[in-house]
C-alpha cells in the first residue's frame, strides 16, 4: 500500500505543481494585493501618496458597507440573477436539443451542425451580432411590432443579455447531453416499450436517469462560466450599464482605474462566491463515486461455497 501510495504522489505531483503554479500563485497574490492601496491617499502637501499602503481588510468592508456598497450588491443580484436564469434555461433547451440530434433522420448531420454552429461563434462576435438585432431598427422590434430599446437601462437589456447567451450556449449543454445519449443501449428503450411505457415516463425513468452525470458535469461548467460573466453584457449593452453590471464588470473597472486593491478584493470574493457554489452544486446534486464504489464493495455479500456433492448434482443435472 505504502509503495502504490508513493508512485500515486509521484504520478500525481506534476498535475499538483502545475495548479500550484496556475491557480494557488494567483488566488495568493490577489488576496495579497486586496489587502494593500496603491496611489489612493493624499500625504499632508496634497500629494499622492507613492507605493502600497497596506489596509488590511478595508477594502472588504468598504465593497460591502462602504460609499460603493450599492454597486457591489447591484453587481452581485445581476450576476446571481444571469446565472440561475440562464442555467435553467439553457438545461431544458440544451437537452431538448439532444434529443432532436439523437433521433435517427434524413439531414441528421445537417441539423446537428446548424445547432452547434452558434456555440463556434466567438463571445465578442456574437454580442455584436445580438447588438445589430436589438437596435432600435433592427430585427427584434421588426417582429415584436413595439419600439423598445433594448441596449439601454431596465429589464429588457437583462432580457436581451438572457436571449443573446441563452442562444449561443445551449447548444454546448447538448452536445454533452448527446454524447451521454449515445452511450444508452438500444435494448433499455425497446425493453420499455415493450412493457408498455410511454414516452414521457421512459424519459423520466430511463433517459434522464442515465444522463444525469454528463447533465450534471454540463450544467457545472455552465454555473463557473456564467458566474464570470463578461464580455457579452459589456459588448451587447456596454460597461457602467447597471441593469446589466456584474462583479467581473465592477471589478475590471476598479482595475481600469489603477484602484487594483479593491479590483483584487472584487477577484477574491467572486472567486469564493465561484467556489462556494460549486461545492454546494457537487455536493448536493453530485455523487461519490470513490465513496460509492468501496461501499459496493464492501457490502457486497459474500457468495456461498457449494458442497462438493451440491455441486456434482447441479453438473449432474
Amino acid at each position: 500500500m505504502q509503495g502504490s501510495g508513493r508512485l500515486a504522489a509521484t504520478l500525481l505531483s506534476p498535475t499538483f505543481i502545475v495548479l500550484a503554479l496556475v491557480v494557488g500563485y494567483p488566488v495568493i497574490s490577489a488576496f495579497r494585493e486586496s489587502l494593500y492601496q496603491r496611489g489612493q491617499g493624499l500625504d499632508a502637501q496634497g500629494f499622492v501618496v507613492q507605493g502600497d499602503k497596506f489596509v488590511g481588510l478595508r477594502n472588504y468592508t468598504d465593497i460591502f458597507t462602504g460609499p460603493n456598497s450599492d454597486a457591489f450588491w447591484n453587481a452581485f443580484w445581476n450576476t446571481t440573477f444571469f446565472t440561475v436564469v440562464t442555467v435553467v434555461l439553457e438545461t431544458v433547451l440544451g437537452v431538448a436539443m439532444a434529443l432532436v440530434m439523437h433521433r435517427a433522420f434524413r439531414g441528421r448531420g445537417f441539423v446537428r451542425a446548424s445547432i452547434l454552429v452558434p456555440w463556434a461563434i466567438p463571445t465578442v462576435v456574437s454580442g455584436l451580432l445580438w447588438r445589430w438585432v436589438f437596435q432600435a431598427d433592427g430585427v427584434a422590434n421588426a417582429i415584436i411590432g413595439k419600439q423598445v430599446l433594448w441596449t439601454t437601462e431596465g429589464f429588457h437589456a437583462k432580457l436581451a443579455v438572457i436571449i443573446a447567451d441563452t442562444w449561443k450556449t445551449a447548444p454546448f449543454v447538448g452536445l454533452l447531453v448527446l454524447a451521454g445519449l449515445q452511450v444508452i443501449p438500444r435494448e433499455v428503450h425497446e425493453a420499455a416499450r415493450v412493457d408498455g411505457a410511454g414516452a414521457w415516463h421512459s424519459f423520466w425513468r430511463i433517459t434522464l436517469p442515465m444522463v444525469k452525470p454528463v447533465l450534471l458535469v454540463a450544467v457545472l461548467f455552465r454555473l463557473l462560466d456564467v458566474l464570470r460573466m463578461f464580455d457579452l453584457p459589456a459588448v451587447l449593452i456596454g460597461l457602467h450599464k447597471d441593469s446589466v453590471e456584474t462583479l467581473t464588470m465592477i471589478a475590471y473597472d476598479e482595475a481600469t482605474n489603477l484602484r487594483y486593491g479593491p479590483a483584487a478584493a472584487y477577484a477574491t470574493i467572486l472567486f469564493v462566491y465561484v467556489a462556494v457554489v460549486a461545492y454546494t452544486f457537487v455536493k448536493l446534486l453530485g455523487a461519490d463515486i470513490i465513496g460509492d464504489m468501496r461501499q459496493t464493495r464492501t457490502s457486497r455479500p459474500a457468495r456461498p461455497k457449494r458442497k462438493p456433492l451440491a455441486a456434482a448434482r447441479e453438473v449432474a443435472a
